[in-house]
């Protein structure tokens, strides 16, 4: 794990797809330049669609660390 301060949480274990990408967006736009923002998740696909859809809307994944069955995305707003 690199070394950044991170805002806010947003666990979404549990739920299933496509709900984490959906709640990841929301909580992202809520972010304020500089903020970082971690989501965990446990939904399979979210593995491609977290990290697409931050990028297509401007955010930074700073990391992606898996465990075991755990996703977490590190995630940052620049802008």
């Amino acid at each position: 794990m690199k070394n950044y301060e991170i805002t806010y949480h947003l666990n979404l274990l549990g739920e299933p797809c496509p709900y984490p990408a959906i709640k990841g967006i929301e909580a992202m736009q809520q972010l304020k330049k500089g903020e970082i923002l971690q989501i965990i998740s446990d939904c399979p696909q979210s593995i491609h669609a977290i990290p697409n859809d931050a990028k297509n809307y401007g955010y930074d994944v700073l990391e992606i660390i898996q465990n075991n069955v755990e996703i977490h995305y590190i995630i940052q707003k620049n802008f």
